[in-house]
């Protein structure tokens, strides 16, 4: 990976940009098995998919997270709470409740 300043024209930028997003795409789908095996959990419990306090905590993470970082909390929420409801529509798939 090239540090941005080391890029020299939008082709080498752009280069850099796609393998982060490629790796950003790693990320998710690293994620998406943890989704999976918390859903597994939730069913051996009796635990609903959206279980609303653990879905506030991952917000102010991700919000702390963000400022910390020098990230717009704003946007990084919108984007996370996007992430929690497919993640939680996901689960409900795992656990036999979607009514779609």
């Amino acid at each position: 990976m090239r540090a941005p300043k080391d890029c020299r024209d939008m082709s080498e930028l752009r280069v850099e940009i796609d393998a982060l997003d490629a790796e950003l795409i790693a990320l998710l789908t690293r994620r998406a098995t943890y989704i999976d095996r918390a859903a597994e959990i939730k069913s051996g419990n009796g635990l609903p998919a959206n279980i609303p306090a653990r879905v506030e905590e991952v917000v102010d993470n991700v919000r702390a997270h963000a400022g910390t970082a020098g990230l717009d909390q704003d946007l990084i929420e919108d984007l996370w709470r996007k992430l929690i409801n497919w993640s939680i529509a996901r689960e409900e798939v795992h656990l036999g409740r979607n009514d779609d």
